[in-house]
This record gives structure tokens, C-alpha cells and sequence, in this order.
């Protein structure tokens, strides 16, 4: 299965969904953006990048009264997979040593 590309501000959003415990509602969403990545965000910019992670199948959103809830339809493992196999096909899997000592260099020195 080939996920279709985010862009970086549809990964913060996608990020602060994965990250919380429950199901969010677009006003949980712009503060938990806003405050993780220090942005300043109204609300009718996060709902378009909502729209465009269900679009893209990330999400789907469901109605409860007034207000919609956005549900995962794409685990962040199955993301992070996802992204990793086109990072060493395109990178070609001979480099896969260069990668991993690169790796363990960064995770060292964080």
C-alpha cells in the first residue's frame, strides 16, 4: 500500500492527532498545534488541512451534535513504515549500512 505524500503542515497536524489519546475535535486540534509547534493557526486553516488528510485517507470525521470528530485511519506505525521503505528504495538498499550508522550517529548525540 502506497500512502499518498503529506506536506510538512499536514505531518504536524497528522503528529498531533497520532499523538493524542482520543478522538479530537477541530478546536482540540488548533491548541494542541498551536502550542507543540509554536504556531499561530486559526481554526479554519487546521480544517484545511483536515479536509486534505481525509481527502488522503488519514482520517476519517464523524458528526456528534455540532461539532465533527476526526478519527485515524492511518496508524502512525503503518506511516512510519510506509515512509521508511520510500526513503531506502529511493536511496537504494545497498546504503542501508550508511543509513543505520547515520542514525545511530544522530540518536547518539540527542
Amino acid at each position: 500500500m502506497e500512502l499518498q505524500s503529506l506536506t510538512n503542515c499536514e505531518k504536524l497536524v497528522m503528529k498531533t492527532v497520532w499523538d493524542a489519546e482520543r478522538e479530537l475535535e477541530l478546536a482540540d486540534i488548533t491548541q494542541r498545534v498551536n502550542e507543540l509547534y509554536d504556531k499561530e493557526w486559526k481554526p479554519q486553516t487546521v480544517s484545511t488541512f483536515l479536509a486534505r488528510l481525509v481527502k488522503k485517507g488519514y482520517l476519517k470525521h464523524y458528526r456528534k451534535g455540532r461539532v465533527f470528530y476526526y478519527q485515524i485511519l492511518i496508524p502512525q506505525k503503518d506511516y512510519l513504515g510506509e515512509m521508511a521503505g520510500q526513503f531506502l528504495e529511493f536511496w537504494k538498499r545497498e546504503n542501508v549500512d550508511i543509513f543505520l550508522a547515520a542514525l545511530e550517529k544522530r540518536s547518539a548525540a540527542g
